[in-house]
C-alpha cells in the first residue's frame, strides 16, 4: 500500500486579472461616493425641511403673540373675554398652509382647529400625548400619524383677565415635501447607477491601455528562453509602468550578459580542465606498470597536472565566492601599514629590486585580507613579466573621494592589443611564453575592487613597464595613529 503524501498539491484555481480587479475597486469606490453624496443630500434637506417647519410654526406664535398683546378682539373692539374667543379669533383671521394644521388647546384636548384636509390630526392620540406632553413648557416633537410623519410645535397660553392657561399648536405634515424627496432620491439614484456604468465600462477601458505593457511584458517573458535573450518590451510613455519597461528590459540586458558571459566562462573552464585531463588520461593509458623508472616519471607528471588543476579550481572557487556579499568584510585599514606589509611579502616572490612608492598615513574601511590578496596576484604578475634586476614598486595615494592603490614594473609592458580584455577571465598576454597561468589572476583582482566598489585598471608606464591601479572610494577617513 502506498503512503498518501503528507502535504498533497492543492489545484489552484485562477483568479481575477488585475484590469478585473481595478476596474472592480474603481466601480465600488465610485458606488461608494455616490452613496455617501445621496445619503448627506437625504439629510441635508431633511434637516432643512424640518428647520423650514419650525420656521414657519414660530412665524404663527409670533403673530399670535402680537393679536394677544393687543388683547382687543378687533371685530368688536372689547377685550377678549377668555382664551377661546383669542384662539377663535386667530384661527378664524389666519390662513394656514395645506400642510399646516391650527389648534387651540384647552385643558387636555383642542377646543378649535383651523380648516384643513389634515384637521382630523389634532384628535389622533400621538398628537394628543405629544401636546400634553409640552403645554405647559412648550417645545416640537415629530411624531407618526395616520398621515404620515407630521412636526408638532406647542406655544404654552395663559390669559391675564381670566388666568386660564392653554396653548396654540401648530401642526405640519411632512407627507408632500417628503414625497418630493424621495421621488428626487429615486431619480438620483437612477443618474447614479447610469454614471456608475459609465465609469466601470471607462475605467475598464483605461486599465487595460494602463496594463497593456505588463501583458506585453507576460508575453516577451513567455517568448525567451535560455538561448535568445535578445527579446525587448516596447517602451512607449512616460509613467510608472514605462519605468517598469525600462527596468525589466535593463535586467534583461544584464541577463543576457550574464548568459553569455557564463557560457564564455564554461568554455573557457571546460578548455582548461580538458588539457590536464587528456595528459593524465594519455599517460596511464602508456604508462607500462612494470617499469619502475617510468611509473615514477608518469607520477611526477600527474602529481604536476593535478597541482596545476587543484590551482585552476582554486581560482575558480575565489571567482565564485567573489559574487556573495560576505565576501568583502570591512574593517579599519591604516594604508601605509598595508603596503608595508604587501612590499615586505612580495619581496620573497622574486629576485627583483622592491621598491616601496609610500602610502598616505590614512584609515579606510576595506577588507585587509583581500586588499593584500589583490596587491600580491599584481605583484606575481609583474613578477612574471620582469627580469631579475627590473623595479617593481607598491604603493598609494589619497586623492580627495577616492584612494588609488598600484603595483608598478619596469618590465616589457602590456601590448595594446591586449589591454582591453587583460582582465577578463581566462585572458593571457602574448608577451611571455613562459606563462602558465590560467588568466584568472587579474579577473580575481577586478573581483575584489568590484567588491570593494572600486575598479581597476592599467596603464602604460613613460619608460616601458606597466602600471596597475585599484581605485576605491574613500568614505569617511580619518587620519592613523
Amino acid at each position: 500500500m502506498v503512503d498518501a503524501p503528507a502535504n498533497p498539491p492543492r489545484s489552484r484555481r485562477p483568479g481575477l486579472s488585475v484590469r478585473i480587479r481595478l476596474t472592480l475597486a474603481l466601480a465600488l469606490l465610485a458606488a461608494l461616493a455616490m452613496a455617501l453624496v445621496g445619503a448627506l443630500v437625504y439629510a441635508v434637506e431633511s434637516s432643512r425641511l424640518h428647520d423650514q417647519a419650525v420656521e414657519h410654526a414660530d412665524q404663527e406664535f409670533a403673530e399670535f403673540a402680537k393679536l394677544q398683546s393687543t388683547g382687543i378682539d378687533p371685530d368688536t373692539r372689547q377685550p377678549f373675554a377668555d382664551l377661546k374667543s383669542l384662539f377663535r379669533v386667530f384661527i378664524q383671521r389666519n390662513v394656514p398652509s395645506d400642510a399646516e394644521v391650527l389648534a387651540g388647546w384647552l385643558l387636555d384636548q383642542a377646543e378649535l382647529v383651523s380648516l384643513s384636509a389634515h384637521g382630523n390630526l389634532a384628535k389622533e392620540p400621538a398628537v394628543v400625548d405629544a401636546v400634553n406632553a409640552r403645554v405647559v413648557n412648550g417645545g416640537d416633537t415629530t411624531v407618526d400619524t395616520s398621515d404620515g410623519e407630521v412636526l408638532v410645535s406647542v406655544q404654552p397660553v395663559t390669559h391675564t383677565r381670566s388666568d386660564e392657561t392653554g396653548a396654540l399648536v401648530v401642526i405640519t405634515v411632512f407627507g408632500e415635501t417628503h414625497d418630493e424627496l424621495r421621488s428626487l432620491m429615486r431619480t438620483y439614484v437612477l443618474v447614479s447607477l447610469l454614471a456608475l456604468a459609465v465609469i466601470t465600462a471607462l475605467a475598464a477601458l483605461q486599465a487595460g491601455r494602463l496594463l497593456s505593457p505588463l501583458r506585453r511584458l507576460d508575453d516577451t517573458a513567455r517568448e525567451i528562453s535560455g538561448s535568445d535573450l535578445s527579446l525587448r518590451i516596447p517602451e512607449t510613455g512616460n509613467d510608472d509602468i514605462t519605468r517598469l519597461t525600462r527596468t525589466v528590459n535593463q535586467m534583461l540586458d544584464r541577463l543576457e550578459s550574464a548568459f553569455a558571459d557564463q557560457r564564455l566562462f564554461l568554455d573557457a573552464a571546460g578548455h582548461e580542465l580538458k588539457t590536464p585531463l587528456t595528459v593524465l588520461q594519455g599517460h596511464l593509458e602508456l604508462m607500462d606498470p612494470s617499469d619502475p623508472v617510468e611509473v615514477a616519471e608518469t607520477q611526477r607528471l600527474l602529481l604536476d597536472e593535478t597541482d596545476r588543476m587543484a590551482r585552476l579550481v582554486n581560482d575558480l572557487i575565489q571567482l565564485a565566492k567573489s559574487a556573495r556579499p560576505d565576501y568583502v568584510r570591512r574593517e579599519p585599514v591604516d594604508l601605509h601599514s598595508l603596503i608595508s606589509t604587501v612590499l615586505a611579502k612580495a619581496s620573497g616572490l622574486a629576485d627583483r629590486v622592491w621598491v616601496d612608492d609610500g602610502g598616505p598615513e590614512l584609515v579606510l574601511q576595506a577588507d585587509e585580507q583581500r586588499l593584500t590578496q589583490a596587491l600580491l596576484q599584481l605583484a606575481d604578475n609583474a613578477v612574471k613579466h620582469t627580469d631579475t634586476g627590473d623595479e617593481i614598486g607598491v604603493g598609494a595615494r589619497s586623492l580627495g573621494s577616492h584612494v588609488e592603490l598600484w603595483v608598478r614594473d619596469s618590465g616589457d609592458g602590456v601590448p595594446e592589443a591586449d589591454r582591453a580584455r587583460i582582465f577578463d577571465r581566462f585572458a593571457r598576454s602574448n608577451v611571455r611564453s613562459g606563462d602558465e597561468g590560467f588568466g584568472l589572476g587579474l579577473s580575481l583582482v577586478r573581483a575584489i575592487a568590484e567588491a570593494h566598489d572600486g575598479t581597476v585598471s592599467h596603464e602604460p608606464e613613460p619608460d616601458g613597464g606597466s602600471r596597475f591601479l585599484l581605485t576605491l572610494p574613500l568614505e569617511d577617513p580619518w587620519p592613523a595613529s
